[in-house]
């Protein structure tokens, strides 16, 4: 259920608390845990690093970005390749192909 619009976007005080006064790309990362918190307009610019249970992502704040949490942009799940021994495989043929890709052109440089 999203929240009700009486009640407004709910930016994290703290967050913003960080911000104030400060112009954006001058500062560093800030650092917040905040990944509910809304983006308000008044953090396009500045780069936080959000938590993702791990470490903090890096996330430049743009304008497309207003209104969508902070968390959006920071997975919690490190995607690791589907497949198995065929994956493998067809992984090894496409680096072989682009190998002998490479040393073609490397060739047909080299004659001119």
């Amino acid at each position: 259920m999203t929240r009700s619009s009486k009640k407004g976007p709910y930016v994290d005080p703290r967050v913003l608390k960080k911000i104030e006064g400060k112009k954006p790309g001058t500062t560093g990362v800030i650092k917040t845990w905040a990944r509910a918190s809304q983006i308000a307009p008044e953090m396009v610019g500045f780069t936080f690093g959000v938590h993702n249970g791990k470490d903090h992502i890096e996330v430049f704040v743009s304008e497309d970005m207003v209104g969508h949490r902070l968390g959006e942009f920071s997975l919690t799940r490190k995607f690791t390749k589907h497949g198995g021994k065929m994956q493998k495989d067809l992984e090894i043929k496409k680096k072989e192909a682009e190998v002998s890709a490479a040393k073609a052109a490397k060739g047909s440089a080299d004659k001119k």
